[in-house]
Order: C-alpha cells, then structure tokens, then sequence
C-alpha cells in the first residue's frame, strides 16, 4: 500500500512539476524594455545596466512570424529572465513612421531606419547591436526560431561572444553534437 501511494505522489511530482517550472508572462510587457524613440540613450542605458548589447526585433503587425514568436518564445518567463539580464530589448515596427533618434544622433523614422540602415526585407528580424551602436554582424537572425531552445540558443551565442568566433548556425551545429555526446 505505501509503495502504491509513494508511486502516486511521484507521478504526480513529475507530471506537476514541469508546469510549474515554466510561466507564460505577456510578451509586451514582460520581454521588451519600454523606449522613448532615442537609440543613443539607450545605448547609455544599456552600459550603465551592464547589458551585453541591445536586441531589437524589427517587426510589423499583420506578420504571422512576429504573432508566433510572441505566443510561443518571447512570452516564456526562462526567456525573458535570461534576455532582459542581458540585453536591452527594443521592437521596431519596420512600416513606422514614428520619428527616432539613431546611434549616430540623427532624426530618422522607424521604417527608414529598418530599411535603410539595417535592410530589412523580412520579419521578424533580430539584430544585435553592440554597446557602440553597431550591427554584430553574425547575430542577426531573420524569421521566427524553430523554439524556445533555438531561441535561447542564440541569445548565449551573443552573450558568450561566439559570433567572434563563428557563425551562429556552426554554432548551433557544435552545440547539438555536443549534447549528443553528452548523451552517449
């Protein structure tokens, strides 16, 4: 009888505890940093918080791309714990007209700036910038993740600075065989 009720409780334990251990948490409020339109003050933002760099996810409101990394990555408490502790996140509406400042102090709209400075054709597109207002180069990433993982993925590539190294899909490669290895 106590080895049935000890069974039950473990089930229960390892059926219960997953869900705990992963929150979904509004994507809007909970993963992007509010900002004023003023890149440059963010970029002072960003050091004086000791972020590693500022994310910014390019996207436009009728994307379905943009509306799945919302619902299913950008809305996971892991990852908005481990992306706001070490980016400044920013969204730019890449059809805006909203007026910014860019890096290098000059008036400009959202759109141009998406455009223009970063070429973007596509959404959503997530762009590294380093703390001197620069695109890193390897760290742009254009669509939506395959997951979550993927996703987390690519913020350690930024955050262990491997995109000094290699590209982030040989990156992803040498990761999977890693956990291969590790599973053998």
């Amino acid at each position: 009888m106590m080895m049935r009720v000890f069974t039950f409780f473990s089930l229960l334990v390892t059926l219960l505890l997953p869900a705990h251990a992963l929150q979904l948490r509004d994507a809007e409020s909970h993963f992007f940093d509010e900002s004023f339109g003023d890149l440059q003050e963010e970029l002072e933002t960003a050091k004086e918080q000791g972020k590693k760099a500022i994310l910014i996810m390019f996207e436009m409101d009728e994307c379905p791309f943009c509306k799945r990394m919302k619902a299913k990555v950008l809305n996971r408490d892991d990852i908005q714990d481990y992306f706001r502790e070490h980016f400044l996140i920013l969204t730019m509406d890449v059809e805006g007209d909203l007026e910014i400042t860019d890096f290098q102090g000059e008036a400009t709209t959202q759109k141009e700036f998406a455009l223009k400075q970063y070429r973007v054709r596509a959404t959503p597109v997530f762009q590294f910038v380093d703390l001197d207002g620069k695109p890193i180069k390897k760290a742009r990433y254009t669509g939506a993740t395959s997951d979550a993982d993927e996703f987390m993925l690519l913020g350690k590539y930024v955050v262990d600075e491997h995109y000094k190294e290699t590209s982030f899909v040989r990156y992803k490669r040498q990761m999977k065989q890693q956990k291969k290895k590790l599973k053998e």
